[in-house]
């Protein structure tokens, strides 16, 4: 078990622009090849019809599945190369929690699970994605420190 990298990776995301100036509710856990993504609903996040927008969902479920893989990878930084979701309900208060973990790994390519839950514990959503390691090290460069 890594904890010191897999601090850094909470930093790294935590740290990212998105998650400090637009998800800024957003929590993040990572261990062995597992990441738990959560955050807290707000009307900032909704579309027309009063609910959270897809764009919500996706960036959960790959947050969740790419930090999965991250946790496995400990020597340079991964790309989502495809990602599928499926929405199952609308969710428009309360707490999202996504949690990906890893399904497949070769030595370049890496296939990841996520499920979305919200605070009753009812899935609402879910995706798999595929990842492939970049040429980027991970370093300070990207947050990762």
């Amino acid at each position: 078990m890594d904890t010191a990298h897999y601090r850094k990776l909470e930093k790294m995301y935590l740290g990212a622009n998105v998650n400090t100036k637009i998800f800024d509710t957003t929590t993040c856990k990572i261990e062995a090849e597992k990441a738990t993504i959560t955050l807290e609903i707000c009307e900032n996040y909704f579309h027309a019809l009063g609910a959270i927008h897809g764009a919500v969902y996706f960036k959960m479920l790959d947050d969740a599945a790419y930090f999965a893989v991250s946790s496995f990878v400990k020597d340079c930084f991964m790309l989502t190369s495809s990602f599928n979701i499926n929405i199952l309900r609308p969710v428009s208060k309360g707490k999202l929690t996504a949690v990906g973990t890893i399904r497949y790994k070769s030595s370049n390519l890496f296939t990841a699970d996520a499920k979305l839950y919200n605070q009753e514990g009812k899935e609402v959503a879910f995706g798999t994605g595929n990842f492939a390691r970049s040429k980027m090290p991970l370093s300070e460069e990207v947050g990762y420190k």
